[in-house]
């Protein structure tokens, strides 16, 4: 039966890839390990009880993480899967999806619309029930990370027919609110489109990382032009290789 305490349900669940134990959580976080059970039971941390210990998802952690400022160790980058997919670097998925300046749109909705028009995705995908997705998503929680930048995405990636995954870079005309817990209005999206759930991690995970970076916010706040931007972002994916290393 599904326990009424916040952040987490009591029900089955298969270890994956994906999965973490309390431990790795709290050396993720750099927090102890009480501490994690007391976001997990206080302050809303996505978690699962199996055997009577507390499992983790990464992506609910890393969102969870992202949207209350807790920084995360680079090696929630490494994830073992006996699969075998190339994940693609931060600055090749942004190249793909694109920088773009002056996006209109009065309130959420109208903004993410005008971000799914203009993405580049291949003609079999529907656009409207990409727009529901991402609308769904912000209904579970803000996806704003604080200090204006939002990073829209759905919880699980459409599996779509995409040959790589794309992070549109998007400029709002206008600040827009998006429920931040900083208070603060939105006026820089970084939207995620991947067609599985490591790459949908991979990404988001370096992302989250990289705008934890002085660098890159403020190059962000200048809003220069892409070539800049782009620079900045393979500079700090260059450090960041080095310290999962």
């Amino acid at each position: 039966m599904p326990s009424t305490m916040r952040g987490f349900t009591e029900r089955k669940r298969i270890e994956t890839p994906m999965s973490l134990t309390v431990a790795k959580a709290a050396e993720l976080t750099g927090v102890t390990e009480r501490t994690v059970v007391n976001w997990i039971r206080k302050d809303g941390l996505p978690a699962c009880k199996v055997n009577d210990q507390y499992q983790l998802n990464r992506v609910e952690l890393l969102e969870w993480a992202t949207n209350h400022g807790i920084k995360l160790s680079p090696a929630i980058f490494s994830v073992e899967d006996a699969e075998e997919e190339s994940l693609p670097s931060l600055s090749t998925a942004l190249e793909t999806g694109g920088i773009h300046f002056g996006i209109g749109g009065d309130d959420q909705q109208s903004v993410l619309k005008h971000v799914v028009d203009l993405l580049p995705l291949p003609p079999q995908v529907d656009r409207d029930f990409m727009l529901q997705v991402l609308m769904a998503r912000e209904a579970l929680g803000t996806t704003a990370m604080g200090d204006g930048i939002a990073i829209p995405h759905v919880r699980n990636p459409i599996l779509v027919q995409l040959p790589v995954p794309k992070i549109a870079l998007c400029f709002l005309s206008k600040p827009i609110d998006f429920g931040a817990l900083d208070n603060k209005p939105v006026q820089i999206l970084f939207t995620i489109i991947s067609p599985t759930i490591r790459m949908h991690l991979h990404l988001l995970s370096k992302l989250a990382y990289c705008l934890r970076d002085q660098r890159l916010r403020g190059i962000l706040g200048k809003q220069c032009n892409s070539e800049e931007i782009m620079a900045v972002v393979l500079e700090i994916e260059k450090d960041i290789g080095r310290a999962a290393s």
